[in-house]
């Protein structure tokens, strides 16, 4: 016997992706469900050497399942959450609605996997921000050796956090610059093939976009919540992998050696950092990895007890559906009853 899954919003690049983990880790799962919208109902996808028809999310019935992992963003999330959750299920979202609710633990399972603890008081459990899930991993290992006062961090994020139709509209401007046809600007503000735009989500009253308090938000409910960070978000032209550039303060000195040392040590750490042609690790290399990739480690001499670094990830597996998988797989481990 093993537990019933549901995928919700199978049909975008993070649902395909749950359900590539899902099969690649070999999940104890008996049955795997594929929930869309109802414009996809009856399409089929492919879970290893098996294809499984999509389903109405409307429509399902959450008691017949165990664990569902939504990916079908805020709107979804914050209607059907709640009635999975009712109905028994638990709730793996990897939207933002719910990262910020008190009784909803946000988790990282290498970072702060104990706070999975508090799952049934909402039978809910938040997946972070793609940025944010990389940007801990790296950081949890040197907060252990000293902590962190301040995070100062510019991100270069692929389309594909945008979805599917951002990286069309990437692949299609691209295509038609070379033909001269006007780049048609749809998923972005600006063009974005050979360009990059500082602007990802809304606006805040205080000038910062919605996906840096994100950042700033999600690090101190994971992390520790004295932590001051400072984001700046971008959107860079890769279809796949984002990358950041963090500058890190802590309240006594850490050496380059000793930081190094501390995150190789780290499950799901990658550290890549040779001081010479290709001694480093960029978002086209690490597409269908699933660790972090720390490079270009150096003491910041203009702050005290500074350090700079480069981290570089797959957002769509550690990102997103790697981080909501392993949510699930310290569910069954640690608190669900054994099938």
């Amino acid at each position: 016997m093993g537990y019933k899954i549901a995928v919700v919003g199978a049909t975008g690049n993070v649902g395909r992706e749950m359900l590539n983990t899902l099969e690649e880790r070999q999940f104890p799962a008996d049955e795997i469900f594929a929930l869309a919208s109802s414009r996809s109902v009856g399409r089929e996808l492919d879970y290893g050497d098996k294809e499984i028809k999509v389903v109405d999310a409307a429509t399902f019935d959450f008691s017949k399942v165990d664990i569902a992992l939504f990916s079908a963003g805020g709107t979804t999330a914050k209607t059907l959450a709640p009635k999975a959750a009712a109905a028994g299920c638990v709730v793996i979202d990897n939207s933002s609605y719910w990262r910020m609710e008190p009784g909803v633990p946000l988790v990282v399972p290498e970072v702060n996997g104990a706070a999975l603890a508090g799952y049934a008081k909402k039978n809910i459990i938040a997946n972070p921000n793609c940025s944010t899930i990389q940007m801990v991993m790296a950081l949890k290992p040197l907060h252990d050796l000293q902590p962190i006062k301040r995070v100062v961090v510019a991100t270069y994020q692929s389309v594909s956090g945008a979805g599917r139709l951002a990286m069309d509209e990437l692949f299609n401007q691209t295509k038609g610059i070379y033909v001269n046809d006007l780049p048609v600007k749809e998923q972005f503000t600006k063009q974005i093939a050979f360009n990059v735009i500082p602007h990802i989500d809304e606006f805040m009253d205080d000038g910062a976009t919605r996906e840096e308090w994100k950042m700033t938000a999600e690090t101190r409910k994971i992390l520790d919540p004295d932590i001051a960070v400072h984001a700046t978000c971008v959107r860079v032209p890769v279809f796949v992998g984002h990358a950041e550039a963090i500058n890190i303060e802590f309240e006594q000195p850490v050496t380059v050696e000793e930081a190094r040392k501390a995150m190789k040590a780290f499950p799901g750490v990658s550290v890549v950092d040779y001081r010479q042609d290709e001694g480093y690790v960029t978002p086209q290399e690490v597409q269908g990895e699933d660790n972090v990739f720390v490079s270009r480690v150096r003491k910041d001499p203009t702050v005290e007890n500074g350090l700079s670094l480069w981290c570089v990830g797959d957002n769509l597996r550690k990102g997103a559906a790697l981080n909501a998988v392993q949510i699930a797989e310290m569910l069954v481990a640690e608190y669900l009853p054994k099938k």
